[in-house]
C-alpha cells in the first residue's frame, strides 16, 4: 500500500470517527427537547461545559506530548509507562479530591449533587482512556479506535433512548424495568447512560494496561510536561470560547430563569451542528495535505485555492440552513418553547464559519513550527469571549454570548490571517473569498429578518447564490470532475 493511499484511509477512518459520534449525538437533540423542560436540559448543558473544561484539564497536553515523544525517542515503550502512569495517577488523585469536595461544588455551581457524583465517575472514566486512545492511533490501528469511538456515542444513544422515552412504560408490566424505574429522574438517567458507556469503553481499552509496565521516567516526564503545557493553556482558552457562556450565562442572569435560558440557547446553538460537521470533516481530511505539501513548489498557492473551496462551501451551508431554519427547528427541536433563542442561530452559523477559516489560515503556524501562536491567538480569543460575556449578558442575555462567540472567532480569524502573511505569506485570493462571504451573509439576512419562512424568495436566494459560484468557479469545479 503507498504511503498517500495509506494516509488517506487513514485519515478517512478517524475522520469518520469523529464526525459520525458528533451525528449521533446530534440525534438526542430531538429526545431531550421534546422529554425536557427547558430548565433541565439547561442544566445538563451547564454541566456538560464544565466537562468540556475538565476534560481538558485532565488530559493536561499530554496526548499530544505523547504522540511528539512516542515518535521521537527510541524507547516507546519508555514513553507508553511515563504518560500512561502519569495519567492514571492524576486522574485518581482528581477523583479522590473531587469527591472529598463534592458538597463544596455543589454549592459553587448550583448543580445537584447527584449529578456531580455522576460528573466526577464520568470525567475519570474518560480520561484513563486518553492516552489508550492516543497509543492506537500511534500504533496505526484506525479501525479499532473508530469502532470503540462509535461504540460508545451508540450505547449512550441507545441507553438514552431507552431510559427517557420506554423505560416508564416497561415499568408498568415488567417487575424487573419497576425496579429502575424512578419518576422524575431524567437528568440523571442522561448521566447514567454516559457513566456505562465511558465504562464500556474502558473495559475495551484495558488490554492497553496490561501492556504497560509500572516503570516512571522522571526526567522523561518533565521534558513531556513541558512541552505538554503550552498545549493546556490553548486548550483551556479554546474550552473557553467553545461553551464558557453557558456557565457565564448560569452565574450571570437571575438565578429564576438562568436555566431556562440555557436551555433554550443550547438547543438553537445545535442548529450550528450543521456548520461544526462540514468544518470538522473539511479540517480532519485536509490537514494531512497541508504537512505532506509542505515542501511542493506550489504549496502556498494549493493553500490558497483550499481556503477558497472552504469558504465558498461554507457560505453555501450558511445560507441553506438559514433558507430552511423553520423546518429544521421542527424537526430537530420538538418543544416550541425552546425557539424562544432563534435568533441567536445566525450568528452561531457565522461564528462557526469563521471557526473553520481560522482553522484553515492556521496552516501557516503549524508548517512553521510557530505552534505557540495558536496558543496566543486562542487565549485573545478567550479574553474577548470573557469579556463581552460580562459586559452583554446582563443587557441581552444569551444574544450577548452568540454575539460574543461571533466576535471571538472573527478575532482569531483576523489575527491568524495576519500573522500568517507576516511569516509565511499566501496568496489568498480575498477579493473572491470576502466576496463570497459578504454575498452569503447579506443574502442570509434577507432570508431570516426580512423574508422569514417564506421558501418562494428563500429558495431562489440559495438558487442564485449556487449559479453565482458556478459561473466564478467553472473552470476548476469541471477539473475537480474530470480528476
Amino acid at each position: 500500500m503507498s504511503t498517500f493511499k495509506k494516509l488517506f484511509q487513514q485519515t478517512f477512518i478517524y475522520g469518520l470517527a469523529t464526525v459520525l459520534p458528533r451525528m449521533l449525538s446530534f440525534l438526542l437533540i430531538p429526545l431531550y427537547t421534546e422529554v425536557l423542560p427547558k430548565e433541565e436540559y439547561g442544566e445538563i448543558s451547564v454541566i456538560f461545559a464544565y466537562f468540556v473544561l475538565f476534560n481538558v484539564v485532565l488530559a493536561y497536553g499530554m496526548e499530544t506530548a505523547f504522540f511528539r515523544f512516542y515518535h521521537k525517542k527510541e524507547d516507546r515503550n519508555d514513553v507508553l509507562n511515563t504518560s500512561g502512569l502519569s495519567l492514571v495517577v492524576t486522574s485518581l488523585v482528581f477523583f479522590g479530591i473531587a469527591f472529598l469536595v463534592k458538597d463544596y461544588i455543589s454549592q459553587i455551581t448550583g448543580i445537584g449533587i447527584e449529578y456531580i457524583r455522576l460528573a466526577i465517575w464520568i470525567l475519570l472514566l474518560d480520561a484513563l482512556v486518553i492516552i489508550p486512545f492516543a497509543w492506537l492511533r500511534a500504533s496505526e490501528r484506525p479501525m479499532r479506535y473508530a469502532v470503540i469511538k462509535i461504540l460508545n456515542v451508540a450505547v449512550n444513544l441507545g441507553l438514552n433512548v431507552f431510559f427517557l422515552l420506554y423505560l416508564a412504560d416497561l415499568s408498568k408490566d415488567s417487575a424487573f424495568f419497576e425496579s429502575i424505574y424512578i419518576p422524575d429522574f431524567e437528568i440523571s438517567y442522561v448521566f447514567i447512560s454516559n457513566v456505562i458507556a465511558s465504562g464500556l469503553t474502558l473495559l475495551l481499552m484495558l488490554p492497553f494496561y496490561f501492556k504497560i509496565e509500572f516503570r516512571f521516567n522522571p526526567v522523561l516526564w518533565k521534558s513531556m510536561m513541558k512541552y505538554a503545557f503550552p498545549v493546556l493553556i490553548a486548550g483551556i482558552a479554546f474550552s473557553v470560547n467553545e461553551v464558557f457562556d453557558r456557565i457565564m450565562l448560569d452565574y450571570l442572569l437571575p438565578a429564576d430563569i438562568a436555566r431556562s435560558e440555557i436551555g433554550a440557547y443550547a438547543a438553537c446553538y445545535k442548529l450550528a451542528l450543521f456548520m461544526t460537521l462540514f468544518a470538522t470533516a473539511f479540517r480532519l481530511g485536509i490537514e494531512p495535505f497541508f504537512f505532506s505539501h509542505a515542501g511542493s513548489k506550489n504549496a502556498s498557492q494549493t493553500y490558497a485555492q483550499i481556503t477558497n473551496y472552504f469558504v465558498v462551501f461554507g457560505s453555501m451551508i450558511l445560507l441553506a440552513v438559514i433558507v430552511f431554519v423553520d423546518l429544521l427547528k421542527v424537526l430537530l427541536i420538538q418543544n416550541d418553547t425552546y425557539w424562544e433563542a432563534m435568533e441567536i442561530v445566525p450568528l452561531i452559523l457565522l461564528a462557526n464559519l469563521f471557526l473553520g477559516i481560522y482553522h484553515n489560515l492556521s496552516v501557516w503556524y503549524k508548517i512553521t513550527d510557530r505552534t505557540k501562536f495558536g496558543g496566543y491567538i486562542s487565549v485573545a480569543g478567550a479574553v474577548l469571549t470573557i469579556v463581552l460575556n460580562i459586559l452583554l449578558i446582563p443587557i441581552i442575555s444569551y444574544t450577548g454570548s452568540a454575539i460574543a462567540t461571533l466576535a471571538a472567532y472573527g478575532l482569531m480569524m483576523i489575527l491568524s490571517f495576519y500573522f500568517g502573511q507576516k511569516y509565511y505569506p499566501i496568496p489568498y485570493d480575498l477579493k473572491k473569498i470576502i466576496g463570497y462571504l459578504c454575498l452569503s451573509i447579506i443574502l442570509s439576512a434577507l432570508s431570516f429578518y426580512v423574508f422569514p419562512g417564506n421558501y418562494l424568495v428563500g429558495i431562489p436566494l440559495l438558487l442564485l447564490f449556487i449559479g453565482i459560484v458556478y459561473v466564478s468557479e467553472k473552470d476548476q469545479i469541471l477539473k475537480i470532475i474530470q480528476s
